[in-house]
């Protein structure tokens, strides 16, 4: 994606305040959807007394660590460093762009719940697509750094949960 590409996606964007605002909302709304999901399901297999507990926060866990020294490694700018764009919400982090983070959490979380509870995981696997398309939407990221953390995401939890015995 190049600044006339942002641009010329963002430019209606910006022209429809309503719109706007709906994806402000949504950005926020579905990072916090995964701040409340993740500790819900761990709380309700604590009580529960259900086996998958351990898993459920050692896979995230290590996960996590190792996308963010990635991420870190990688230090890629954002798009409104590299292309000198104004992104459509207000963010000031320098570099960490590849990958997204946002995009890796919400589908591990997705992914958890997918193991537990087929109909929630599906659920949070929709947020997760919808908030990684929000986060390219308003220029804070390309749109290999949300697939890359998407696909992180899934193969972890696919390995953590699945694969591994």
């Amino acid at each position: 994606m190049n600044a006339q590409q942002y641009n010329a996606i963002s430019q209606p964007l910006r022209q429809r305040p309503a719109l706007l605002r709906a994806l402000t909302v949504a950005n926020i709304a579905l990072t916090c959807l995964g701040y409340v999901m993740y500790p819900l399901l761990v709380a309700v297999l604590f009580a529960t007394h259900d086996a998958f507990l351990l898993r459920c926060i050692v896979v995230p866990a290590v996960s996590f660590v190792l996308v963010s020294v990635l991420r870190a490694a990688v230090n890629q700018p954002r798009p409104y460093e590299a292309l000198d764009i104004v992104p459509l919400i207000a963010k000031d982090t320098q570099g960490k762009s590849f990958p997204s983070r946002h995009a890796f959490s919400i589908i591990m979380i997705a992914l958890c719940w997918l193991y537990w509870l087929v109909p929630v995981g599906v659920f949070m696997l929709v947020a997760g697509v919808i908030l990684s398309v929000v986060r390219v939407l308003v220029g804070v990221h390309y749109p290999h750094d949300v697939v890359a953390g998407a696909l992180i995401g899934a193969a972890c939890g696919v390995v953590g949960f699945w694969v591994i015995p």
